[in-house]
C-alpha cells in the first residue's frame, strides 16, 4: 500500500519557519520523485519544490527560492520541506506527492501518481 501522509502545518507569523514532513509507506525513495504543491483559497494548486531521485536534483519555484529547502532521510523514509521567511503569500494547503523516478522533477501534476492528503500553513499576523 503506497501512501504518503503530511503533517507540521500550522498557523505562523510573517518571518517564521515552519517543517512540513511527508512520511511515505511503501515506497523505495531512491526510486521514486517527490514534490510539493500548495493550494492557496481560491486558487489553482501549483508547485513549489521537487526533488528527483537522481541526477536532476532539487527544484524550486522562484518566489521561495533561497528560503525552502526540500530534502528526504532515507531510513525514515520520510520527504521534508524546511520553509523560512514565511510570507501571508505562502499560505495554502500544502501537499507532498510522488512519482516514479525520473532524471529530472517538475511540477506537472499530471506526471505525479500518489498525492498525500494535504496539511493546512497559515501565514498571519
Amino acid at each position: 500500500q503506497l501512501q504518503l501522509v503530511e503533517s507540521g502545518g500550522a498557523l505562523v507569523q510573517p518571518g517564521g519557519s515552519l517543517r512540513l514532513s511527508c512520511a511515505t509507506t511503501g515506497f523505495v525513495l531512491d526510486y521514486y520523485n517527490f514534490g510539493w504543491f500548495r493550494q492557496a483559497p481560491g486558487e489553482e494548486r501549483g508547485g513549489v519544490s521537487c526533488l528527483s531521485s537522481s541526477g536532476g536534483g532539487a527544484n524550486y519555484i522562484d518566489s521561495v527560492k533561497g528560503r525552502f529547502t526540500i530534502s528526504r532521510d532515507k531510513a525514515k523514509k520520510t520527504v521534508y520541506l524546511e520553509m523560512h521567511s514565511l510570507t501571508p503569500e505562502d499560505t495554502g494547503v500544502y501537499y507532498c506527492a510522488a512519482k516514479y523516478s525520473g532524471l529530472y522533477c517538475g511540477f506537472f501534476e499530471a506526471e505525479y501518481d500518489y498525492w498525500g492528503q494535504g496539511t493546512q500553513v497559515t501565514v498571519s499576523s
